[in-house]
């Protein structure tokens, strides 16, 4: 058979993963909940610098209904929410060690 014939295969697995996380801003908000110890929306927005507030919204729904975070309204005046990693979102740690080092070791600083 030739090989411009033959239907590429998607990774159902990889593709489920881009869906999810994919996001524009999704990878920095794990990212600062899990090694920065910022668990409230404004520390976010401020932390992240770009985002708005509507997106930033939008994205931690997002990550909420996929799992990865929880959140919890304290019920207080003024509001105060905090979001924390779920177990999901904590099995994801390993993954974002991962792509420090591996970074590190091919992007080099000066691409940083």
């Amino acid at each position: 058979m030739k090989k411009s014939t033959l239907a590429v295969e998607r990774c159902k697995t990889v593709s489920t993963i881009q869906k999810i996380l994919g996001g524009k801003w999704k990878i920095e908000i794990i990212y600062y909940i899990a090694f920065q110890d910022i668990h409230r929306f404004g520390e976010l927005r401020r932390h992240i610098g770009d985002i708005t507030e509507s997106s930033l919204t939008k994205q931690l729904r997002e990550l909420e209904a996929d799992g990865f975070i929880s959140r919890h309204d304290y019920k207080e005046v003024p509001p105060r929410v905090e979001y924390n990693l779920t177990d999901l979102g904590k099995s994801f740690i390993p993954v974002f060690e991962h792509m420090k080092r591996w970074g590190d070791e091919n992007l080099g600083k000066e691409s940083l």
